[in-house]
């Protein structure tokens, strides 16, 4: 986030796109409804209605995978209706004129015409985000799930720096973090294209400033992701995987296809706090702590690093992080004599200086947002303060509409999205050992709207079966309105209707490799009983 959590409640305006705030992230969901009755007006962009549409000033219900055709024709409004910002563009942006006369054909009637969303809706939007400078977007895997992700994210930049709603308390672009801690995995290298603090492997003064700290030589091939890694093991190209908190037979894109790959390999490790999908299938499983018992660091998503303390003793032969790597580093030849988290810590401020202020003491009792440069440094609540961007002006991108990479045809008539809902964590190897969890939430179910169940004579907890060109699972119809007709929605949590049997590993994102989660066609068929 370049803003804080504490600024959602001064936020006049709140755009959530691609975001199921209220049931994802509850606890932000819920600042965001104070600020609704301090007068906030939001707007969400979703193709599905979500629980925090009854707050909304204006739902926009887009067709999955438009996103770039909305944003861009939102941001033709503000042009037009001269809402934009020309003193903050002139100082501190580039390419604003190429910008400008790219963006004259996204009429706010090709917009309605791509997305489905009516352009009234739209000029709404536009001069509703436009009017106002205390205005925040946020967003999740909605918006970054997808075949053009990057681009997704880059025309929400373009909204932020038209209007200026950046660089500003109770402004920002402010993408929610899906899991606990990913900020702090990303902050500290685990990126294939970069070390700790986002710094390139390919820059050949980053490769030896690393050199120089670590005392080996380290390459400057950029690494490769975690879908690719998929590809590659299938061709041989890889013969061993280790795999950390992650479980990416339900997790990745085509469960089979996945299954494939892990069955390649020569070696697979894994390392989480329960048995896995992924787990059953490795030659090595290493059983490692949970939370509470380990003591270490958190960033979280508004970049608060935070203490974490071990309260607990591990169980059985269970061991903390740290431990396992550098035991293994150890006996690879590259000994490891950490005597604690503290000590990582310190070596990340070493050659990090955004968290070169930071240190265990500073934190004992709350956190502390980085950028913290010196020990003196109080911490960063927003970022690019005063119209400082430390990589040079941000400039305006130009960014074509995209289709998704797969649609809807006479074989495979519906579009399938996922998502979470409110009880259940990521793919649930911890909540579905909740028996109260499994109570209200244990069941698999496909969100269909009534208009379709009716021509397809499906009824409310008939079982279905659902087919994309790479599989089909099995699973209860719940029929609601809270999708469009022709589209259908499966929560990503359960492994015994997985959605990643259904949705597409082919189509990547170019820049980030993200497989398009968001968007497959289905076809759906009742099952006798």
């Amino acid at each position: 986030m370049t803003n804080s959590l504490a600024e959602v409640e001064g936020n006049d305006v709140i755009f959530i796109t691609g975001s199921n705030t209220k049931e994802a992230h509850p606890v932000i969901g819920n600042l965001m409804i104070k600020a609704y009755k301090n007068g906030a007006k939001i707007i969400i962009a979703d193709p599905r209605k979500i629980s925090m549409s009854k707050f909304a000033y204006l739902v926009m219900q887009q067709k999955p995978g438009t996103d770039i055709a909305l944003f861009n024709s939102i941001a033709h409004v503000i042009f037009k209706e001269g809402l934009h910002n020309q003193e903050f563009i002139d100082k501190v942006t580039t390419d604003f004129d190429k910008w400008k006369s790219f963006i004259e054909e996204f009429t706010p009637e090709v917009g309605e015409k791509l997305t489905g969303v009516p352009k009234e809706d739209i000029i709404k939007a536009a001069i509703t985000y436009g009017s106002s400078r205390k205005a925040a977007i946020y967003y999740t895997m909605g918006i970054t799930q997808h075949s053009h992700g990057t681009a997704n994210v880059n025309t929400i930049a373009n909204l932020a720096l038209l209007t200026g709603n950046i660089g500003r308390e109770f402004t920002g672009i402010n993408p929610l973090r899906g899991q606990n801690n990913v900020q702090g995995a990303c902050d500290t290298g685990c990126l294939p294209v970069v070390y700790p603090g986002y710094q390139a492997v390919a820059l050949p003064e980053i490769q030896k400033k690393f050199e120089d700290a670590w005392g080996v030589p380290l390459s400057p091939k950029p690494g490769i992701t975690a879908p690719e890694m998929t590809h590659k093991a299938i061709d041989g190209k890889i013969k061993a995987i280790y795999v950390m908190g992650e479980n990416p037979v339900l997790g990745d894109p085509n469960m089979w296809h996945t299954l494939k790959a892990l069955k390649s390999l020569d070696l697979l490790i894994v390392q989480d706090i329960f048995l896995t999908e992924t787990g059953r299938e490795a030659h090595v499983v290493f059983p490692a702590a949970c939370f509470a018992e380990k003591d270490g660091t958190f960033h979280n998503t508004e970049r608060r690093v935070q203490r974490v303390r071990k309260a607990i003793e591990p169980p059985g032969e269970a061991k903390d992080d740290i431990w396992i790597i550098s035991e293994l580093s150890k006996r690879m030849g590259y000994p490891m004599s950490y005597a604690n988290s503290e000590e990582i810590f310190k070596e990340l401020g070493s050659v990090w200086p955004a968290v070169k202020g930071i240190d265990y003491y500073r934190i004992e009792e709350e956190g502390i947002q980085w950028p913290c440069p010196t020990p003196e440094h109080m911490g960063t609540q927003y970022l690019y303060k005063n119209d400082v961007f430390p990589k040079g002006k941000p400039h305006f991108s130009i960014v074509p509409f995209e289709p998704a990479k797969e649609s809807v045809d006479e074989e495979y008539p519906f579009i399938l999205t996922n998502g979470r809902n409110l009880f259940h964590y990521h793919f649930a190897s911890m909540t579905k050992r909740v028996k109260a969890i499994e109570v209200v939430a244990g069941q698999p179910y496909i969100e269909i709207n009534p208009d379709d169940a009716s021509k397809l004579n499906i009824k409310s907890d008939d079982l279905v079966k659902v087919s994309s060109r790479r599989g089909n699972v099995e699973i209860k119809a719940r029929i609601t309105d809270a999708v469009k007709k022709g589209e259908v929605f499966i929560p990503m949590h359960y492994a015994d209707a997985a959605v990643n049997i259904l949705t597409n590993d082919s189509a990547l994102d170019s820049v980030t490799k993200t497989p398009e989660f968001k968007v497959s066609s289905v076809k759906i068929e009742v099952i006798s009983i």
